[in-house]
């Protein structure tokens, strides 16, 4: 699956600009600044933390590019159980979830705001919005939509600091401060996702203390666990890592615990489950 990160940005420029010409970005931020009292999502997970427990930030995901559909029947994948959101959301706090996350990207994840509105709605946990954000117009569309928190991908930054290298505006940790900084000023909390030593040193000069370390390669979409343990000797103590992708097993989740790992995105395992949330339970007992 070739460079498959800079199709889904190339589609995603393309929705916002279609996104800004149905409701500019000034009614939109008056959406934000009054949708529901955004949940703290940080101290979420810090409270299973310091409980002594893996603090769960549970996907909500209905297919990927590189795993296809994982939920939701359909002629072609009859077996398959329901995607229910907010049923999902339900069993997820149920069984001891921190967090949710929430696709809301269409084309690639078949995703949808709508999604995250019934999960929200549906308990009372942080939700995080996971889609690939690349503007203020998405932070305020986020909140507006209710997220708690939204997700920055620092190599999706990269890539189109590279598209336009000769223009400052594009510079990405300039970029990323600023969204994060919006964000922040909403209420939200923010994730900032990296994938190997360089990523991490400009993810490490944002404010947030959440540093996801995506397990799965975004360009070719393979995973290895040891990309998280590779990069935590680099990582100050003040910051909580939370590692995504790849957590199947309890053994992953025992490896990850014994190298003082206590926050985990899962989504994959979760959703090709009956229960998702039972197995969240079996996962992390």
């Amino acid at each position: 699956m070739p460079d498959i990160l800079n199709k889904i940005l190339t589609v995603k420029k393309q929705e916002i600009e279609a996104a800004k010409a149905l409701k500019p970005y000034s009614i939109l931020l008056q959406e934000a600044q009054s949708a529901a009292s955004p949940r703290d999502f940080v101290a979420a997970i810090q409270n299973k933390i310091a409980a002594g427990r893996s603090a769960v930030i549970a996907e909500i995901k209905q297919a990927s590019p590189s795993k296809g559909i994982l939920r939701g029947r359909t002629p072609k994948n009859a077996q398959s159980f329901e995607f229910l959101p907010a049923e999902i959301a339900t069993t997820y706090a149920q069984h001891g979830a921190a967090c949710l996350s929430v696709l809301t990207d269409q084309q690639f994840f078949m995703g949808s705001p709508q999604y995250l509105q019934a999960a929200r709605s549906a308990c009372s946990l942080p939700v995080l919005r996971k889609d690939f954000i690349l503007e203020d117009y998405q932070i305020a569309e986020a909140r507006a939509m209710n997220a708690d928190c939204i997700l920055l991908i620092v190599s999706a930054f990269l890539i189109e600091s590279g598209n336009h290298s000769e223009d400052s505006d594009y510079h990405p940790l300039a970029r990323m401060l600023k969204l994060e900084q919006l964000a922040h000023s909403l209420g939200m909390a923010v994730l900032v996702e990296t994938h190997d030593a360089a990523e991490l040193a400009m993810a490490l000069q944002l404010a947030t203390p959440l540093i996801g370390i995506n397990n799965r390669n975004l360009r070719t979409f393979e995973t290895s666990l040891d990309t998280t343990l590779k990069l935590l000797n680099s990582i100050p103590p003040e910051k909580i890592v939370v590692t995504e992708s790849g957590i199947h097993t309890p053994a992953d989740v025992a490896r990850m615990r014994t190298h003082q790992v206590h926050a985990f995105l899962v989504g994959e395992a979760f959703m090709r489950a009956e229960d998702p949330g039972i197995e969240l339970a079996r996962l992390f007992s």
